[in-house]
């Protein structure tokens, strides 16, 4: 199979031993947070429409090499159910022969279509209103308040100089594309209510994750499994493989780490010392498994 030149370009960077922040481009990741508080609002979403393996949030996605802009959400979401996320490359316009590959303006086009088949269509957006692509007809716009920080790819190795972690911000929006939508064309909602949401539907999730079927589960059992039974963000077990001896605990201790680690996270503790706590954490746990 031919690679088109954008997805050539991509494999080239990803393999780079270092980067420059600049060159992230149009590879930022959503915030867990963020996505699980618009899928609370305008879920299921079943469908990641620009993804790669390994920061997909929806159980089905297109990658860059299935280019989105020449799949047919509609029947997709026939198949699979729920509705499709976007979080969109802004790169300019790319194409392979006469398909475009990227451009916003190209992938509203096809978003517009793809809403006249059916389904629906979820966007987190720049609220850049002055652009040419801004979806003025979308069925529902909810401006977020606050500036959104997005989180850096998992493949991204800061050059000497370079941060590690994103702290630059900016507007967004969310578009819904819904011909049946019958609600409000435009509303607004605090980036802090939204991750509020995010973080009780990852709870609920890690929840049901944890209650096997037939199974009566205390609230205690849900604190700590025996097993490794939880659905955990990626950020969990990035970090959670660069604390130094956490493997080999038992895996009950593995879930207590992680639980610890999470609430870090949650916390937007950075990753430096939510590895050092780890690490102490650690040297606990280690200290009464030998006691």
């Amino acid at each position: 199979m031919t690679i088109n030149k954008y997805c050539q370009a991509l494999a080239e960077l990803r393999a780079k031993s270092a980067h420059e922040l600049k060159e992230v481009g149009d590879q930022w990741r959503t915030p867990d947070l963020l996505f699980w508080g618009i899928n609370a609002l305008f879920g299921p979403l079943m469908l990641d429409l620009f993804a790669d393996n390994d920061n997909a949030k929806c159980p089905v996605w297109y990658t860059a090499e299935d280019n989105a802009l020449t799949q047919d959400w509609a029947e997709m979401l026939d198949f699979i159910g729920g509705a499709a996320f976007g979080n969109p490359p802004y790169r300019r316009s790319q194409y392979e022969g006469k398909q475009a590959i990227t451009g916003m303006r190209n992938i509203m086009a096809h978003t517009l279509a793809m809403r006249e088949k059916g389904g629906r269509y979820v966007f987190l957006i720049k609220a850049a209103t002055g652009e040419v692509w801004w979806p003025e007809e979308a069925d529902h716009i909810a401006l977020i308040r606050g500036r959104i920080s997005f989180d850096l790819p998992v493949w991204y190795r800061p050059a000497v100089g370079q941060p590690a972690e994103s702290s630059a911000g900016f507007g967004a929006a969310i578009a819904v594309f819904d011909k049946s939508w019958r609600g409000e064309r435009f509303s607004y909602i605090q980036r802090a209510d939204l991750e509020a949401k995010g973080r009780a539907f990852m709870a609920l999730a890690q929840f049901a994750a944890a209650k096997a079927p037939g199974e009566v589960v205390t609230p205690a059992a849900v604190e700590l499994p025996e097993a490794e039974s939880r659905i955990w963000p990626l950020e969990v077990g990035l970090v959670f493989n660069q604390v130094e001896g956490a493997d080999s605990l038992a895996l009950a201790q593995q879930n207590k780490l992680k639980a610890n680690i999470n609430q870090l996270w949650l916390e937007r503790t950075p990753t430096s010392e939510i590895i050092t706590v780890a690490g102490g954490l650690v040297n606990s746990m280690q200290g009464v498994v030998n006691a």
